[in-house]
This record gives structure tokens, C-alpha cells and sequence, in this order.
């Protein structure tokens, strides 16, 4: 197999629940052996490769059957409990066969809001690479609930392949990309290319999940929005598909790229792994924090500032959180408190934080 069109050299693969599991909830351990052998063949090239992979609960469903009055939430965590064992077994035997070895990381949302673990996972991963070994990253479904949880384990590749600089990031699913209207009619077509953050992506994808998974198209595409404009290369494609892996590294498969933004990224890069060094504090009103993570380009203006949490000087990164403190992204000052708090909720102002300069969580 030889990766002509694209030269990654460090790829985030990621495998989703419906690429991963049958119409019956169970696995499809024939497609895996399948996306197994593509990824020996991508890691024997010399490339890096993490593997995010869905496929816990569906693991736990071929091992036990669970009554149907059980509550929701405990049969979910009793299924991953019971089938990350099963889950991370099924690939090391195939990786085995290839005389890779694979690991397991676990990880939840709070692992990405604190510093220290935040760290502590890049360097288990960073480790883990110069060893040769492909680590299986997943979410922790046993003690991420509700709240906790990741969208989908989309945004959770989205943030290993920012953390580790990836070049590429692969998403897996069971359609061919993202369409400019319903999949199943015959006059839509895939978007092949996105080479900018404005098109607005919920006005012609299906707002329905897929049967599995917890993240819709919506989710994917915001999602490779922005790690695209971190200077990741970010493909959706369909992981139903013979040889979808080579065909997508050679680009001889009909999917969804979006382009990165070369420009921005080594700022932006920097931003997203900034925020334990954040001086200031602002608070950002409803308003804002919805243009802010639509999927346009947006900067923040002085008009959607709520208030000043903490003082920041110009050229300080500073944190932006919503009405209920939660942090919903960083960015670099383009003047300080005071100069903010003169034009809190004005209109027709100088962005306090340029979209160049911004990195939403």
C-alpha cells in the first residue's frame, strides 16, 4: 500500500459506533479484522497511528443479556464495564497477528479540563508512540454519565488530534461523507472539499443520529471545523467500504476533506493548550457564545461581553466562559480589562478577541 496523495506522517483514526457494530447491536468483528489489517499496513510505513474506537457497549451486548426494565444509564456502564475487556482483547489479538501491540487508554471529559491529567495523557500517549505500540483511546463509559460525557467520541478525537499535533484525523462512519441535503435522495451529493469555516452545515445535514452513536453529522462537521483550523487535515468518509483507509490516504474514495488552515494554526495550536496559563477572565452572554460555536467564523465583540471576571493586559491569552462559568474557549487579547470594560455591551467596536486568535473548546 503506498500512501501517495497524502504524506501524514501521525494519523488519529476513529472508528465509530455504526462502522463498528452490526444492524443487531452486536459487533462486526469481520470489518474490524478488516480495519485492522489496513492500519498494519498504514503502522508498517513508519506512520503513528491512535485508534479511537467506539464499540465497548456493543462488546458487552454479544457477552450478556440485559433485562429491558434495567435503568438506562446502569445497563450502559454495566455493558462497557463488561465489554472494554472484550473490546481492547478483539484488537490486540488482531494486532497481535501483525506482531503489533496495542494498548488501552481510557480517558473522560474531565481528564481534558485539568492540567495535570491533561499532561499526564499526552505523555502516556507520546510514550506510547516512540514504543510502537497503538494505543486504543475511548471514552470511559463505566463513570462518564450524562454531563460528563463527551458529545460523541468525535469530539474526543478531535481534542487527541489536536493534543498531539496530529497531521490527519480519519472519521469513520457508515456514509460516504457529508451530503449537501438527505443521503438518501438521489440528488444529494457528497461535499468533497471544505476549505473554509463558514458554511453553515445544519441547514442541509439530517439532525437524526445514527442508530448507535450519540453524535450526528452536525457534530462531525463543527467538530472538523475546528480541527481543521488547528492545521489538522481532517477526513469523513465511510468505514463500510472495502479498503476505505488506503482509498481515503490515496484519495481514490469518494468522502468529505476539510482542508486545514495552514495560516493560523501554530498560534492556534498554542492557544488550545494554553489554559492553565489564562490571566484574565470574561464572561460572554448567551448571544455570543451561540455565534461563537456556530460553525461561522466569528470574533468576540465588546457587545456580546457580559462583565470582566479577572483582569488581562493586551496580548495576555484569556479565558471566555458563558453565563454559567463554564469555559467555552481561549484566545489572545487585543487590549486589556480596561479598555474592555469601557465598551462592555457596545456595538460597532474592535474585536476584543480576533478569530485568528481564538480557540473554542
Amino acid at each position: 500500500m503506498n500512501l501517495m496523495e497524502y504524506n501524514y506522517n501521525r494519523l488519529i483514526i476513529k472508528i465509530g459506533s455504526n462502522v463498528f457494530t452490526q444492524d443487531n447491536g452486536l459487533p462486526n468483528l469481520e470489518r474490524v479484522k478488516h480495519l485492522v489489517e489496513q492500519i498494519a499496513a498504514i503502522k508498517k510505513q513508519g506512520k503513528e497511528v491512535i485508534l479511537v474506537s467506539s464499540g465497548a457497549v456493543a462488546s458487552g451486548r454479544s457477552l450478556i443479556t440485559v433485562s429491558e426494565k434495567s435503568d438506562a444509564v446502569a445497563t450502559r456502564q454495566l455493558l462497557a464495564s463488561i465489554g472494554q475487556v472484550k473490546l481492547i482483547n478483539t484488537y490486540s489479538q488482531l494486532f497481535g497477528q501483525f506482531d503489533i501491540l496495542c494498548s488501552q487508554v481510557l480517558v473522560t471529559k474531565e481528564d481534558f479540563r485539568d492540567r495535570v491529567h491533561y499532561l499526564n495523557m499526552k505523555n502516556c500517549l507520546e510514550i506510547l508512540l516512540q514504543h510502537q505500540v497503538i494505543p486504543v483511546v475511548n471514552e470511559n463509559d463505566v463513570v462518564s454519565i450524562t454531563e460528563l460525557m463527551f458529545t460523541d467520541n468525535d469530539e474526543l478525537a478531535g481534542l487527541i488530534a489536536s493534543m498531539l499535533n496530529a497531521d490527519a484525523l480519519i472519521v469513520l462512519t457508515n456514509v460516504d461523507g457529508i451530503y449537501d441535503g438527505d443521503p438518501k435522495l438521489q440528488t444529494s451529493k457528497v461535499i468533497t472539499e471544505v476549505n473554509n469555516a463558514t458554511i453553515d452545515f445544519s441547514s442541509y445535514i439530517q439532525s437524526s443520529r445514527s442508530q448507535f452513536g450519540r453524535g450526528g453529522m452536525i457534530t462531525k462537521s463543527n467538530m472538523a471545523q475546528k480541527v481543521a483550523q488547528l492545521g489538522i487535515s481532517v477526513h469523513i468518509a465511510n468505514g463500510t467500504k472495502k479498503n476505505v483507509l488506503r482509498d481515503v490516504l490515496e484519495n481514490k474514495t469518494i468522502h468529505t476533506r476539510f482542508l486545514p488552515n495552514k495560516k493560523a494554526s501554530g498560534k492556534k495550536k498554542w492557544i488550545a493548550h494554553s489554559e492553565n496559563s489564562a490571566t484574565g477572565i470574561v464572561q460572554v452572554n448567551e448571544g455570543a457564545k451561540t455565534a461563537l460555536l456556530s460553525s461561522k467564523a466569528t470574533s468576540l465583540l465588546p457587545v456580546g461581553i457580559v462583565k470582566v471576571l479577572s483582569d488581562f493586559k493586551k496580548g495576555e491569552i484569556i479565558k471566555l466562559v458563558d453565563e454559567n462559568n463554564k469555559v467555552i474557549g481561549l484566545g489572545i487579547a487585543e487590549y486589556g480589562a480596561d479598555k474592555t470594560k469601557e465598551k462592555l455591551g457596545q456595538k460597532n467596536q474592535k474585536p476584543l478577541v480576533h478569530y485568528d486568535y481564538l480557540y473554542l473548546q
